[in-house]
């Protein structure tokens, strides 16, 4: 204790921490690295395609880990390594060859990891194989029509086009569900999504699919629009579906490696889901 005649130490400062957003996020963190990753994408598209792809392969590469890591969580194996290897050359070969040899790669990638499984003994045997064949349709399988959609004429403005629109529901649900968001549209699932964050989704993705269609890719003012509706719906479901394989397995990020966001599968999510969509529409209706 201090003597009256003696001044009381005075208690070090406080350092401040950064507080996540309304939403739940480090938003100069997430900024900062959204930034960094679409000046990356942007960048490569515009120069050299061929670096772009690098790009898929190695997100899909790290979505595969992170989907390991959490599923050994619930004491689930996957056959990560010819999984790893499948995975690029289901990527790859969609550009270079189509949509066939997509197919075609991904079967021969779920037969080794089986065989692979093999040497891992009988128990668990039919609950990794399955997980492992669950990981290689979401994540390679799905990111093979991104490789396919820059394959196509004018494919580096489809893929911008693609991830400009999928981002678009993020941004316009974010900011209209922070203001306004008072009827949650899956509580359960993800408490902070609600309707209204949805329908501000849904003005954002038809806004932005109707602008870069028509400007950027020539097309129709209505597949634009048309676009932004199938992606607000994608994008969301796909998120829904992430956040449930997280509750299941009880964690709260897939990992930490992206800045403010939590891991890469944690942004690919909504990417991924709406990928096939987008390039069955513009093959079709615009290309």
């Amino acid at each position: 204790m201090t003597s009256p005649d003696q001044p009381a130490t005075p208690a070090p400062p406080m350092q401040s921490v950064p507080t996540p957003s309304r939403a739940g996020r480090n938003l100069p963190a997430a900024i900062a690295s959204g930034v960094v990753l679409g000046a990356a994408i942007i960048v490569s598209l515009l120069f050299w395609k061929a670096a772009f792809m690098v790009i898929v392969v190695a997100a899909v590469l790290v979505a595969i880990w992170e989907l390991g890591q959490a599923f050994a969580t619930g004491d689930i194996r996957l056959t990560r390594e010819p999984l790893w290897v499948g995975g690029a050359v289901m990527v790859l070969t969609a550009y270079v060859f189509g949509a066939p040899s997509l197919v075609t790669a991904t079967a021969v990638t779920v037969l080794a990891c089986m065989l692979w499984r093999l040497r891992g003994g009988i128990y668990g045997y039919v609950r990794d194989v399955t997980a492992t064949a669950f990981t290689a349709f979401y994540v390679p399988f799905l990111g093979g029509f991104v490789a396919l959609m820059l394959a196509e004429p004018l494919g580096e403005r489809a893929v911008i086009t693609f991830i400009v629109v999928t981002i678009a529901s993020d941004i316009g649900g974010y900011a209209v569900g922070v203001v306004a968001g008072k009827h949650p549209m899956a509580p359960v699932i993800s408490p902070k999504k609600s309707w209204e964050g949805f329908a501000g989704s849904a003005v954002s993705c038809v806004v932005a699919g109707w602008l870069l269609v028509v400007f950027l890719l020539e097309g129709d003012w209505w597949v634009g629009a048309l676009l932004g509706l199938i992606a607000v719906v994608t994008a969301t479901l796909g998120d829904l579906c992430e956040s449930v394989i997280k509750r299941d397995l009880g964690i709260k990020d897939m990992s930490q490696i992206v800045p403010g966001h939590g891991g890469l599968m944690d942004r690919l999510d909504s990417l991924l889901a709406t990928a096939a969509p987008t390039w069955l529409l513009l093959h079709y209706l615009v290309f």
